[in-house]
């Protein structure tokens, strides 16, 4: 396989290569989601330390419990694409001592996404970030009631953010 057909950017017929292998590194540097350690909190945006503070007291009100934040639940990565990273907190690394599963359920995990002052979370069985075309589309696996199913049934939604209206937008396509 040659280097460009991995390359974000080295399709085109017009090749810019030393714009591409910049671009790619750059990206691939920004844009991969980074975990960051669980027991280090002290950078978080306040908007989620008071989400780890309610996981906190909920797990100590359920025969008290202790709270701890496992590998992977925080994250920083570049949601909005502006080559800034952003904040995610995973639900699906929050554990409780006496609860197995009091923070996820049959339809996943809460996922957190901060970009700038605004919070927006999704239930969700996993999500990943892609690059396609300008846009970073977050891809999450979703409960089938989503696609009008039930909770086995496959679906997943694609979302993209709109820095203009500073909200999350995606669609149900019209397949015919």
């Amino acid at each position: 396989m040659q280097l460009s057909q991995w390359l974000p950017g080295t399709r085109s017929k017009q090749r810019n290569w030393p714009f591409s292998w910049v671009k790619a590194l750059v990206l691939g540097a920004v844009m991969l989601p980074v975990p960051v350690w669980s027991s280090d909190v002290s950078q978080l945006p306040p908007i989620l330390l008071k989400k780890i503070d309610e996981a906190t007291n909920t797990c100590a009100e359920f025969n008290n419990g202790e709270f701890a934040l496992e590998w992977g639940s925080v994250q920083r990565v570049d949601l909005d694409g502006d080559l800034h990273s952003n904040w995610v907190l995973n639900e699906v690394g929050f554990a409780c001592s006496t609860a197995v599963s009091l923070y996820c359920g049959t339809g996943g995990c809460i996922s957190h996404f901060v970009i700038g002052d605004d919070l927006n979370s999704l239930l969700n069985k996993g999500w990943e970030l892609v690059t396609f075309g300008t846009r970073r589309v977050l891809l999450a696996d979703v409960h089938g009631s989503q696609c009008g199913g039930i909770n086995p049934t496959p679906c997943t939604t694609a979302s993209i953010w709109d820095f203009e209206e500073r909200h999350w937008r995606s669609t149900t396509a019209d397949w015919e």
